[in-house]
């Protein structure tokens, strides 16, 4: 491990838990029967420093959310599919991988929920989202490009690539950010600018329950509380932008060029 545990600690981390995973079913097989010597606590820990130690945890870089309303302006007007899919999850504050493999038939417009199965899902569990006005009119307006069972569809595949949406960023001159940096602009806005409580937020986030005593007791996935969380977010993310004492009126020009 230690060749490569200061270089690549993400990689060293991940090959670290696979080899103790192998040695442990060995042993539970009789093969060995001697300490696993992969463990970290009191094995590992002693001869290696922490990750964090290592290298800084580098954050996805994120918009502050002031400036959020500025950027969606300028994102409807653009044209295509990457264009589209990335408002939609900014809009549900979803991750890239869960937006971009959207299917039509996780989608129920009259209910205005989108439930997102648990195979898709990077806790496991099925997700279900409510869906503001607007990230319906988003889904509406592709509904009338429909080309196959997803959502966004690419131009060579049956899903848009995730490369579409970082080249998007960077014609918009936003090439520092990520789409994935966005939860956390929806999470800061939440926190600061709203009373909504914070499990609330993190379950509108899909974040599992570090607390096990507390998932045991948790049955419900607030779904209401959270429609009303989205609404609010939805309304901030069209807030009309202040310039030179005039209010920017908010733009009906939008358009659905080919995928791009």
């Amino acid at each position: 491990m230690e060749p490569i545990w200061g270089a690549k600690p993400e990689t060293a981390s991940r090959v670290r838990g696979r080899i103790e995973a192998v040695l442990d079913w060995a042993a539970a097989r009789g093969l060995r029967d001697v300490e696993n010597p992969a463990r970290w606590k009191g094995r590992l820990d002693k001869l290696l420093p922490r990750r964090s130690k290592v290298r800084a945890v580098r954050h996805h870089a994120a918009l502050p959310y002031d400036k959020i309303s500025s950027f969606m302006l300028e994102l409807r007007e653009r044209d295509g599919v990457a264009a589209r899919a990335l408002e939609f999850a900014i809009l549900t504050a979803t991750r890239t991988g869960e937006v971009l493999g959207a299917q039509w038939s996780e989608i129920h417009f009259g209910t205005k929920v989108w439930t997102v199965p648990a195979g898709r899902m990077k806790g496991g569990r099925e997700h279900r989202i409510p869906l503001s006005g607007v990230a319906v009119a988003v889904l509406k307006r592709m509904a009338n490009f429909r080309e196959g069972d997803h959502v966004f569809p690419g131009d060579r595949r049956a899903m848009l690539s995730n490369m579409a949406l970082l080249m998007l960023l960077r014609r918009m001159g936003h090439g520092d950010l990520t789409a994935h940096g966005f939860r956390s602009t929806f999470r800061d806005w939440a926190a600061e600018r709203t009373n909504f409580p914070n499990e609330v937020v993190e379950m509108a986030l899909a974040h599992a329950i570090s607390d096990r005593t507390e998932a045991a007791y948790r049955r419900g996935d607030l779904f209401e509380k959270r429609r009303k969380l989205m609404d609010a977010w939805a309304a901030y993310c069209a807030k009309p932008i202040p310039t030179s004492g005039m209010i920017l009126p908010f733009s009906s020009h939008q358009r659905l060029a080919s995928p791009q």
